[in-house]
């Protein structure tokens, strides 16, 4: 389209004049051919602008059109063969000759909105077929004058000029006349255009819209946003006794070392709290809100109110003092839990035994993966150690023999993980001490969830990466009164007060949660008195063999009293030397039979001997051994036990106990067959009492109260593990968690400060070999030596850790 020139016809003017004289037709005739040429540059441009209007507007359609182009060429290219003959020139005739050429764009409508081209170009409307439009009617156009409305020029065609037609379905082309309609899409396009350009003024334009549903929704919740900050309680600051009432809570430890009992802080807490408490909750909860939180829990109020204000204020709590933000990842996993403890079978204490049956039963619920990290002794500490001259020459080994004890007393495959870590034993201590850094054995995906059994004994000398760091919940364990001990030696007072305030700094710095099995222990931080430990199955199915034989009228026991337990003074021996020297004429011809192997046995033979004591030594063996049975009564003076598992032992056989009235009987007060004492006259009579008459059966809640399953059970509720697998499985709803307020995440914890500068302090000073020393730590516990690494596979620590100078 690049030249378009229209075929001219001859005007009939000129065609009616006779021929020019040949002398005078030359100059008039070329001047009459450069006048026309010149008119006929100005046609020729005229023409050329209405047809860039027709290809612009032909452009909208060019997804139907796309060989509009070459047809336009070929329509050109026909019109280019049309010569223009010689015409002699007269101003009327020009004028004439240029209306003619002019386009008329009536005509132009007319073809182009008729129902057959309308048909013609739907009908190609598809994929498969090439659209090709016929552009004579255009050329045979620009014969004939176009006078629209008065003007000499033809107005632009609007969108509504066109009519797009659609064939109606079930038409025949062959019916005398076609039957046609509007296809419905383009029928709503074409009145909505002519709606749209009908319109006067925006007003008009955009009133459907102001009234329009959307319109008024979106109107609303402006308002409601601009609302809000009206509508909503502001949270009042914190008042002094508030943050007096707070700081009090958060030194409670601090204050614990100065001598302020716990109680004398919540009555101070409470009477700061005691002015503002009818609006502490006013201010902090709305009223469905209200309900999560118990009048009488005066520190729960406060944290509430302390959290609400930070969350009024948009903080956001990100850590304390030397904490680290990456630990395991326990989205869509099963909870791993890590049990640490400080001695293994085949040595008998209870810190090898009871660890082992919580790791079984833990695994045996299945919903947790569970590993029991151990000590490894070289052998020639194991000789020093394990009973009846018993070593193992690798942790395989050890491992083998560990799995063959427990699964004979459980009656079940216990599937969990074993795991040795470097330890080495201590003669002035008689206690394992761990080498290195313990917690580098249990592996980062696993560190979940820990339980430290004696978490004071395993932290004492602790040089390594903080526990609560690596693992997401951490609980303690504590078994042993090490203050009653220390008090036995030389200068035991000193070294107790000593002792107190690291086992509370170590429990603190370390642990999440503490458990404390009976009140016989030192208080410590985040601790709470609770039973979790069960005995052995075996000896409930003992009880159960007793009571049967008793009811089918045979005698169950035909032996008196006996005590058992390994042979230090610490383990009740004075105590009941005492009482049997004391009361030795009322309780004559008593005899005791004491089982028990110990490094102290040779000196109390001697002493019972000399005092003339009725007491028959023997060596140790298993509680649940057949020679043990027959016996009715079992005696324990004991009173440096925390809790003492050979009491738990004979109650669950079904026999009479004979104990101090202290805080570590405290559980088995309540079975009837428990008889305790209160003075040493008082011991006599208890005695007495139970050489005379017969123990009751257990009653199967008794029974239940004495297993592994309530133990366990006893365990998750008071270490909130339960709640951290509930929170696992989704038992909680959405709807009540998003009404309690996380103060672990708004509030930035003095107390977790604290406990972070204070585990800093810690590793400086186990960093230090000579501080180590003079603490009384075994030479080169910073780190396992060379036979550790032998016998379990293990880099040295040089190149495990190096230490990079400068």
């Amino acid at each position: 389209m690049n030249n378009f020139i229209p075929q001219t016809m001859p005007s009939p003017l000129s065609a009616a004049k006779p021929p020019p004289d040949p002398e005078s037709s030359g100059g008039s005739a070329s001047s009459a051919f450069s006048f026309i040429s010149k008119g006929w540059r100005g046609v020729k441009d005229s023409a050329d602008a209405d047809l860039q209007l027709m290809r612009d507007r032909a452009n909208s359609f060019k997804n139907l059109a796309s060989s509009l182009d070459r047809e336009l060429e070929n329509f050109i290219n026909s019109a280019s063969n049309f010569s223009v003959s010689t015409m002699k020139y007269s101003p009327s005739t020009e004028i004439d000759f240029v209306k003619r050429l002019k386009p008329k764009f009536s005509e132009f409508r007319r073809v182009y909105s008729s129902p057959g081209f309308s048909r013609k170009v739907l009908e190609k409307w598809n994929p498969r077929a090439k659209i090709r439009i016929d552009l004579s009617a255009i050329k045979s156009a620009f014969v004939e004058e176009v006078e629209i409305g008065g003007r000499g020029r033809g107005r632009r065609m609007t969108f509504k000029d066109f009519r797009w037609d659609w064939k109606g379905e079930g038409d025949a082309e062959g019916e005398g006349e076609l039957r046609l309609k509007d296809w419905e899409p383009i029928r709503a396009l074409k009145t909505r255009l002519r709606e749209f350009e009908m319109k006067k003024s925006s007003d008009e334009m955009f009133g459907g819209l102001r009234s329009s549903e959307l319109v008024e929704k979106v109107k609303s919740s402006l308002k409601a946003f601009q609302r809000e900050p009206q509508d909503s309680k502001e949270v009042p600051p914190l008042d002094v006794p508030e943050l007096l009432a707070c700081l009090v809570r958060q030194s409670e430890p601090f204050l614990d070392h100065l001598g302020v009992r716990r109680d004398v802080c919540d009555k101070i807490v409470e009477n700061l709290c005691s002015k503002s408490k009818s609006q502490l909750l006013l201010h902090s909860l709305s009223a469905g809100e209200s309900s999560i939180v118990e009048s009488d829990k005066i520190g729960d109020e406060l944290d509430l109110r302390i959290a609400s204000v930070l969350q009024s204020t948009g903080h956001r709590y990100e850590g304390g003092f030397g904490s680290e933000s990456t630990k395991c990842d326990v989205s869509d996993k099963k909870r791993h839990v890590a049990i640490v403890t400080t001695a293994s079978l085949p040595w008998m204490t209870g810190t090898a035994i009871n660890p082992l049956f919580r790791a079984a039963y833990l695994a045996k619920s299945a919903k947790q993966n569970v590993t029991l990290l151990v000590p490894w002794l070289c052998k020639s500490e194991q000789e020093l150690v394990y009973p009846n001259n018993i070593t193992f020459s690798s942790p395989e080994e050890q491992e083998l023999f560990i799995r063959s004890w427990l699964e004979e007393r459980i009656g079940f495959k216990a599937d969990f993980k074993i795991s040795f870590y470097p330890g080495k034993f201590s003669k002035e201590r008689r206690s394992i001490i761990p080498a290195g850094d313990t917690s580098q054995f249990i592996a980062s995906k696993e560190a979940d969830i820990a339980i430290l059994e004696e978490p004071e004994h395993l932290n004492w000398y602790h040089h390594g990466r903080r526990w609560t760091d690596k693992f997401n919940h951490v609980v303690g364990i504590v078994h042993t009164n090490y203050l009653e001990y220390i008090k036995r030696e030389k200068n035991g007072a000193i070294q107790a007060f000593f002792v107190k305030h690291i086992n509370n700094l170590v429990a603190r710095a370390y642990c999440h949660k503490v458990l404390r099995l009976s009140a016989a222990t030192q208080e410590m931080p985040k601790s709470v008195v609770c039973n979790v430990h069960g005995v052995n199955p075996k000896f409930l199915k003992i009880g159960e063999k007793v009571a049967s034989e008793r009811a089918l009228g045979q005698q169950a026991f035909s032996k008196g009293a006996y005590f058992l337990g390994k042979m230090v003074w610490a383990k009740g021996y004075r105590e009941l030397i005492d009482l049997l020297s004391k009361h030795k004429t009322e309780l004559d011809g008593f005899i005791l039979d004491v089982f028990g192997n110990g490094e102290d046995a040779h000196e109390m033979q001697s002493v019972a001997k000399k005092l003339n004591l009725n007491l028959n030594f023997q060596k140790g063996r298993d509680h649940a051994d057949d020679s043990l049975h027959g016996y009715k009564v079992f005696i324990n003076p004991s009173v440096s036990d925390v809790l003492c598992t050979a009491t738990a032992e004979a109650l669950a056989m079904g026999k009479f106990v004979v104990c101090a009235d202290h805080p570590s009987n405290e559980f088995f007060r309540s079975f009837p067959n428990c008889l305790t004492y209160k003075s040493s006259e008082d011991f006599v009579a208890k005695v007495k009492e139970a050489l005379a008459n017969e123990p009751q059966p257990l009653t199967n809640e008794e029974r239940y109260r004495l297993s592994w399953e309530a133990a366990t059970q006893r365990f998750m509720e008071y270490s909130e593990l339960e709640n951290l697998l509930k929170m696992e499985h989704g038992a909680e709803s959405t709807k009540a968690s998003s009404k309690v307020i996380t103060k672990s995440v708004l509030t930035p914890s003095l107390s977790e400060i604290v406990d972070g500068g204070l585990a800093f302090a810690h590793y400086s000073f186990t960093g230090n070999e000579i501080l180590r020393l003079a603490t009384g730590a075994i030479p080169g516990t910073r780190d396992y030596d060379k036979q550790h690494c032998e016998d379990l596979h293990l880099l040295p620590p040089h190149v495990e850790s190096p230490v990079y100078g400068w």
